[in-house]
């Protein structure tokens, strides 16, 4: 299921960025200044000519809904085929489960060997680091020329379901400098300043509102369960204590 997630996700972002032109000044600007702020590159050359380069594109409310509407103005799409669009869209990348980054490298020089990458990557919230919960398996490939691709990290605590994000803070992405031989020991970062709204998908609209939901019926159903199996276990229990309280007053009466 997971792996299906990854490649319409991929196909997804292929259409959008392949087939995205300016629709208008507008739309471009805001698309261009979307991506100035949540796009980050960083490159690594060494004396023998080599260079790795990185590209990461955290997906956050502006990015998406600047692309959504570029997409939007550029097909002549009414209110109804936009919604549609961003509701695929958006579970493509199960953007209502998790946080999630596009990566775009170039490797040139030695060829890279990048697994595993999940041990390879990593990302803090805050001062807590988490690990990828699921990411292009073809990072785990040798790398030589280009390759893209998504990866995801956790959006709401596992235990809680609450949000990771619930204020101001930081997101730093983190690459091993093993990542590639170019990069050598040095470690790659990418920091971006974030409020809780900008990482929760596009935060209006009724494919907003539709994944919401369907987030929130799949932890009501994890809640239910939970309950059930505490409830048994609480029969359990007081199961155990009326033998006990029987025993001890068989004990007594001697």
């Amino acid at each position: 299921m997971r792996k299906n997630i990854i490649i319409i996700a991929v196909f997804l972002l292929a259409s959008a960025f392949f087939s995205w032109t300016p629709g208008t000044a507008y739309g471009a600007s805001r698309y261009e200044a979307a991506m100035a702020r949540w796009s980050k590159t960083e490159t690594r050359r060494n004396d023998m000519g080599s260079t790795f380069t990185i590209k990461a594109t955290l997906y956050t409310a502006e990015y998406i809904e600047a692309l959504m509407q570029s997409e939007a103005e550029r097909n002549l799409w009414t209110a109804y085929e936009l919604e549609d669009y961003k509701y695929n869209f958006l579970r493509g990348l199960n953007m209502e489960e998790n946080i999630a980054i596009h990566l775009e490298m170039e490797q040139l020089g030695p060829t890279a060997h990048m697994a595993p990458f999940n041990e390879m990557i990593s990302l803090w919230i805050g001062s807590t680091r988490y690990a990828p919960t699921e990411y292009d398996q073809r990072f785990n490939m040798p790398l030589q020329g280009k390759r893209d691709g998504m990866v995801f990290f956790p959006r709401f605590d596992e235990r809680t379901g609450r949000p990771l994000i619930d204020r101001s803070m930081s997101l730093r992405l983190v690459v091993r400098g093993a990542v590639s031989p170019t990069v050598e020991s040095n470690e790659l970062r990418f920091i971006w300043d974030v409020q809780a709204q900008d990482t929760e998908g596009v935060v209006s609209g009724s494919a907003a509102d539709r994944l919401e939901i369907e987030r929130l019926i799949r932890r009501l159903e994890r809640l239910n369960v939970e309950r059930a199996e505490l409830e048994s276990e609480l029969e359990a229990k007081k199961h155990e204590i009326t033998e006990v309280n029987t025993r001890i007053e068989e004990l007594q009466g001697r």
